[in-house]
């Protein structure tokens, strides 16, 4: 994965989605589609890492936003 700027990271972590993935898109250059794989992946590796620092479970995390 392309080194992505940490606003990345406190997106996804605060859940802000949408803003998450503006930013990937933006550094990127790459379509929505794109981006939506690298959040995930990012997401994943997040959930793993700094499980601590969510602060909604993994079933909350994703309720109401639909791709």
């Amino acid at each position: 994965m392309e080194q992505l700027p940490e606003s990345v990271d406190r997106d996804i972590l605060e859940h802000r989605i949408i803003a998450a993935l503006k930013a990937i898109r933006e550094t990127s250059g790459c379509t929505l589609h794109e981006a939506l794989d690298v959040f995930a992946q990012r997401y994943e590796e997040l959930r793993r890492d700094r499980p601590d620092d969510f602060g909604l479970s993994r079933d909350e995390y994703g309720r109401g936003f639909y791709s």
